[in-house]
């Protein structure tokens, strides 16, 4: 592969895989690779495991607030709002914030939230037996599903009224999605989407500010940090930061997952027949899927990675996606194995912003997976199809007698995952 033509840069690129031949070239070639970007100048390419975790670890040398965490640069008054968010601040302010959010996080907590997240999975599961009992017999598995679990775990520990929690998803999905044309918009309307967004947590943090309620939005607004309480601006960007990536990575993390245990569904079985390993499969799935392709990070001073020379302002990018398959961390790194025991994957990212809700998304999946295998008359069926859009794509099956034949379950299945690359 030619260096001098390597893009990575190109969403297009990543529409079936990620571009698995490009980072294995930069690893062996070109670890820390100058890369053009569209609108002048470049970035700092880092595709190694190691120097990824270099650069996280550095927080003092390699800024999330100096330029945020996107490859792009951000006009002047939108880089100014995002860096209120946890993810574009840098210590003394990150740490103290995040201290207050983590808190609400802990394992121990979240032990305890997990009948309630497993009442609004087996709520959401119902849902689709009441579809097919009513002759509704199709379910978009990433969008009825995958994405409706996260959206109603964040909305309902927040405390948002649950006509809302559409809304929010939609706020949410313009931020994360805007090169998506099924989801994106303008990028005015990706602005807007940030704004309201953080107007309406705004609102939220001054209805409840001193009231005493127990949901999430109360106990952070109320929380004192070093002498003072999270003012309603703070938690406005807070609530953005957490709705957002509690939506988005969740999603991801269930799609993908099930999208690799229908490909190999000597997997799916296993797991079915053993949910006590779903733990450490989550991890493979983290891995394999890398619901976080990469941040950014911008230089504070003239540096070096990896022997690498670096300019003080230059854009540094990490790519978990390249790192997640390092050659010299994994074992077989393009295979995935659900036992893998060694798994030091990045795909919540490493350091001080390690993703937020780590964990809750690890307990998410998990009472998922639970709780769909446990579903009577569920039967996984592996079929690649084609639509009349000439979209290809698999199917997977709830409902159906073991009698029916492929081509009717297919048209009376549970359409999955869209993709062009969905050949097998």
């Amino acid at each position: 592969m030619d260096l001098k033509n390597l893009d990575i840069y190109n969403p297009d690129h990543y529409v079936n895989d990620v571009p698995h031949e490009a980072f294995a070239t930069l690893r062996k070639e070109s670890p820390v690779h100058w890369h053009e970007h569209p609108d002048g100048g470049g970035y700092w390419v880092v595709s190694r495991h190691e120097d990824v975790v270099a650069v996280s670890k550095d927080f003092n040398t390699f800024s999330a607030q100096r330029g945020f965490v996107i490859v792009d640069d951000l006009p002047e008054d939108i880089l100014k709002q995002a860096q209120g968010q946890l993810l574009g601040m840098d210590p003394p302010n990150h740490g103290p914030i995040r201290r207050a959010v983590v808190k609400r996080f802990t394992k121990k907590l979240l032990a305890e939230l997990e009948p309630k997240i497993r009442k609004i999975t087996t709520d959401i599961l119902d849902q689709v037996d009441l579809r097919f009992e009513n002759e509704e017999l199709c379910c978009e598995f990433v969008d009825d599903l995958a994405g409706e679990l996260p959206t109603s775990v964040i909305g309902s520990l927040l405390g948002v009224p649950s006509d809302m929690w559409a809304q929010l998803r939609r706020w949410s999905d313009f931020q994360t999605s805007a090169s998506d044309p099924d989801i994106g918009g303008t990028e005015e309307e990706t602005q807007n989407a940030s704004l309201e967004m953080g107007a309406y947590g705004y609102q939220l943090a001054m209805e409840r500010k001193d009231g005493g309620g127990d949901d999430l939005i109360s106990l952070l607004i109320n929380v004192e940090i070093e002498g003072h309480k999270v003012t309603e601006a703070e938690f406005a960007s807070l609530f953005v930061q957490i709705t957002v990536a509690g939506n988005e990575t969740t999603r991801g993390l269930l799609a993908g997952g099930m999208l690799e245990l229908i490909k190999h569904p000597h997997f799916y079985k296993e797991l079915e027949s053993d949910p006590s390993l779903l733990p450490q499969a989550i991890e493979e799935m983290l891995r394999w899927t890398c619901p976080l392709h990469y941040f950014r990070r911008t230089a504070t001073c003239d540096t070096e990675i990896g022997g690498q020379k670096i300019r003080e302002n230059d854009r540094v990018v990490m790519m978990y996606s390249s790192a997640n398959f390092d050659e010299t961390v994994f074992t077989q790194p393009m295979e995935i194995d659900i036992h893998r025991e060694n798994n030091p994957h990045l795909g919540f990212g490493y350091g001080i912003h390690l993703c937020l809700g780590a964990n809750l998304a690890r307990l998410e999946t998990r009472i998922f997976f639970e709780e769909f295998f446990k579903k009577q008359g569920i039967k996984l069926r592996k079929r690649a199809y084609q639509n009349n859009s000439g979209d290809t794509g698999y199917y997977l099956c709830f409902h159906l007698p073991e009698n029916l034949d492929n081509n009717t379950a297919i048209s009376k299945g549970c359409l999955l995952y869209t993709s062009d690359a969905a050949d097998e």
